[in-house]
């Protein structure tokens, strides 16, 4: 019973929840009624899934909508995802809901994606680079300092800084593990638990060098596919901004929305409104507030988001492939210049034995 306790208030990753949303539009396009939909699904779901799938067909069977019996499921299904289902029951189209979240959970699963490939190699590559630091701080360094013992002759000053941070990591490495887990733990528990860090740490991404300009283009690109999908389904746009601040996974993302939401209702026009919402330009960039106020000029602010989301997405898979040809020489000559200094801090000593004979 716990263990189905524990797999009910799980959350679903966003791969599930496209799978849900491209199998319930298999079976609506079919012709099935939604009840029957989700009696169908049932049957062929995996058995994580059963109980709040049933839970659905019961909260259905008592008339409740279908927007509020995914609400209703512990936050398994993201705002975003409930906001659309419940404007689909405004006009009666459930089929174009669903087929826009699934539109928008792929664009979402196949960024991350590139984000993913593009840095896992520089991310092995630092981890095993530490990992070979450590080794020969705890092991190598050690040995030497034994032969260094036998010399009557005084030793370099870099040879004996790093023979004493070695003899430091050796003596306390249990105490620098246990503190490092600590500290990351005290951290994750604080960040979680406080909103102020969280937006202090998602200010700080996009103020990285390089990095933060990846970090913009992608939630920038997150927020306007978002608020076009929204404004698609015939949600206004006060009410889409007040969703896309919902769904938002950034903090900087969310402030944003939320600030043009009250310059809107304020009476500003959108062009306005947005530069008065991100006046520093952390998240826009000129070429987007232009477009954006024409769109909202011309009548067709949705189809601009859409295309504007596309580029934006286009622009960070050319930088993330360019990063990932750049990085990996960089991390070598990186990673060779600590070994080779180690090496070579390891042998001043004998070079210097060899000079005084």
């Amino acid at each position: 019973m716990a263990l189905a306790q524990m797999l009910f208030n799980r959350k679903l990753r966003k791969s599930e929840q496209l799978h849900f949303a491209q199998q319930m539009l298999a079976l609506l396009q079919a012709g099935l009624p939604l009840l029957n939909a989700i009696q169908l699904l049932i049957q062929s779901a995996p058995s994580s899934w059963q109980i709040w799938l049933e839970d659905i067909r019961k909260q259905l069977q008592k008339g409740h909508s279908f927007s509020f019996c995914l609400s209703a499921q512990d936050g398994k299904f993201s705002p975003e995802f409930s906001n659309l289902i419940r404007v689909s029951e405004r006009t009666g189209d459930l089929s174009l809901a669903l087929k826009t979240i699934s539109q928008q959970l792929e664009a979402q699963i196949e960024l991350r994606r590139k984000v993913q490939q593009s840095l896992t190699y520089p991310a092995i590559t630092l981890a095993t680079s530490f990992l070979l630091v450590l080794v020969m701080m705890i092991w190598v360094v050690p040995v030497f300092k034994e032969v260094f013992g036998h010399f009557k002759a005084d030793l370099p000053t870099p040879t004996k800084i790093l023979i004493s941070i070695s003899t430091n990591i050796h003596n306390y490495y249990l105490e620098i593990v246990l503190s490092t887990i600590v500290m990351a733990i005290g951290f994750a528990c604080t960040w979680l638990k406080s909103s102020v860090l969280q937006k202090y740490c998602d200010g700080l991404l996009l103020r990285i060098p390089f990095f933060g300009n990846l970090f913009r283009l992608a939630t920038l690109s997150h927020w306007c596919r978002t608020l076009g999908h929204l404004l698609e389904t015939g949600l206004p746009l006060p009410d889409a901004l007040r969703v896309t601040a919902q769904s938002s996974n950034h903090w900087v993302s969310h402030d944003f929305s939320a600030e043009i939401f009250k310059h809107l209702t304020r009476g500003w026009p959108l062009g306005e409104a947005l530069k008065r919402a991100d006046p520093k330009s952390r998240i826009l960039d000129v070429e987007t507030l232009l477009l954006l106020h024409i769109g909202a000029e011309s009548g067709a602010l949705a189809e601009m988001l859409n295309k504007r989301a596309t580029t934006l997405g286009s622009q960070l898979s050319s930088q993330l492939n360019a990063l990932s040809q750049n990085l990996e020489p960089a991390l070598i000559l990186f990673v060779g210049a600590i070994i080779g200094s180690l090496v070579i801090i390891l042998y001043l000593p004998i070079f210097n034995l060899g000079q005084i004979v």
